[in-house]
């Protein structure tokens, strides 16, 4: 049975972006679509009503901090994510693979899903299991991933099988093959060889995956069909980011491949359009991508460009927590003095349940005070701003205005 339907409604001239409609067990995501990100079943200060009243349609949970809190068996008693978090919509797991890089050869280094390739103190000139200096807790080898509870330093092993055993308990509507992270200042020859090991963890993801699926079938449970996306890698190399989009689009087992594609990876900033080009150019087009881990909205414009039709990202909901808040004329840090007496909305103009109840002024006295609830209407605002964001941009597509879009929203943005 199939898990997942993807359908284009229509595709931009001259460049891959594209409109689609995704059609899951719980509900239909229209392309392109921002994924909020409930890292551990729930987004931080936010009820599952804000996310349902902003327009949310799909949230994203973490395989690795519900595998070590409260444990994936658990969620599957009770129900699975939907039912444990009282989120009724599309639901996504990662596989873990960005937390394995980043408390493995990243650790300490402060690597994001972004970074600059002109800062030496990033540099990681070779990844090898030999203490440098910081505790990494975690170490990868070909069969598998062994590491260190940030929690309580009990010591776990993660092979592709046992991420895909833990994502079919979470019982999300997409989840990801187990894949390696690369830093884009890795040497090529390390990324060849990480290339190489997700490729291999790609194939075991799909077998297993396919094994609980057919279970499924011949238990007749339909409701709870996953759809598995396979990731791309490869760093900033163009002939490896192209190698990885043609074996991962043709890896099959059996005649069944990945329902969907992933692009992953630690991204340098200036790098980012054209890897994203360099991979969709060659992956099915009837299938839906999803760039994993960016949120800033100049790239998302990129992405959706480059026939990205879904993106992730904890960016909106942590900077709100810090008390910065997206407008159309750029970031406001709502901490500062001059909002302290300001008793005008964070936007005139914003239909989001922040906007219509509640004054800078407020908000800022909320942060300055320490009180939870300006987390919970900073995150709201922001949340709403970026889903709007991508919901006009889709929205400009269907009107044949995108790049009118784009130019017009960036030059109040970035001004």
């Amino acid at each position: 049975m199939k898990s997942i339907e993807f359908k284009i409604e229509k595709k931009m001239p001259n460049c891959l972006g594209r409109t689609g409609i995704l059609k899951t067990p719980h509900g239909e995501i229209k392309t392109p679509s921002f994924v909020v990100v409930g890292t551990k079943a729930t987004v931080k200060s936010i009820l599952p009503e804000n996310l349902k009243e902003n327009n949310t349609q799909v949230v994203l949970a973490n395989t690795y901090h519900l595998y070590l809190q409260p444990g994936d068996e658990l969620i599957k008693k009770a129900g699975g994510l939907h039912n444990f978090m009282n989120w009724q919509g599309p639901t996504m797991t990662d596989s873990g693979g960005f937390q394995v890089f980043s408390l493995g050869a990243a650790y300490g280094k402060e690597i994001g899903k972004v970074v600059s390739i002109n800062d030496p103190s990033l540099l990681i000139p070779e990844r090898s299991l030999v203490n440098d200096g910081v505790p990494r807790l975690a170490t990868i080898g070909n069969d598998g991933v062994s590491f260190r509870s940030h929690i309580d330093g009990s010591l776990h092993y993660i092979t592709p099988e046992k991420s895909i055993e833990i994502q079919h308990n979470l019982g999300a509507d997409i989840i990801f093959a187990f894949d390696e992270c690369t830093s884009p200042m890795e040497n090529l020859r390390y990324q060849e060889e990480a290339l190489s090991r997700t490729h291999a963890w790609a194939k075991r993801s799909l077998k297993k995956h396919l094994e609980l699926e057919e279970q499924k079938d011949i238990e007749n449970d339909s409701l709870n069909h996953q759809a598995l996306f396979g990731i791309v890698q490869g760093g900033r190399d163009e002939d490896l980011r192209k190698k990885s989009a043609k074996t991962i689009s043709e890896m099959e087992i059996n005649g069944n491949g990945f329902d969907g594609f992933g692009i992953g990876g630690s991204f340098a900033k200036e790098d980012m359009s054209k890897a994203c080009k360099w991979v969709n150019e060659i992956l099915p087009e009837e299938k839906p991508r999803h760039l994993l881990g960016i949120g800033e909205p100049e790239d998302l414009f990129m992405g959706v460009e480059n026939g990205v039709d879904l993106f992730d990202c904890v960016g909106p909901t942590r900077i709100a927590r810090n008390g910065s808040l997206f407008t159309k004329y750029g970031k406001i840090n709502i901490l500062n003095a001059k909002f302290v007496n300001d008793f005008s909305k964070i936007e005139e103009d914003c239909e989001c349940y922040t906007c219509k109840n509640y004054t800078c002024a407020y908000i800022s006295h909320l942060f300055r005070a320490k009180e939870m609830i300006g987390a919970t209407l900073a995150s709201i605002h922001n949340t709403y701003f970026i889903n709007k964001l991508v919901s006009d941009m889709r929205q400009a597509i269907l009107d044949d205005k995108f790049f009118e879009f784009k130019e017009e929203f960036l030059k109040k943005y970035q001004k």
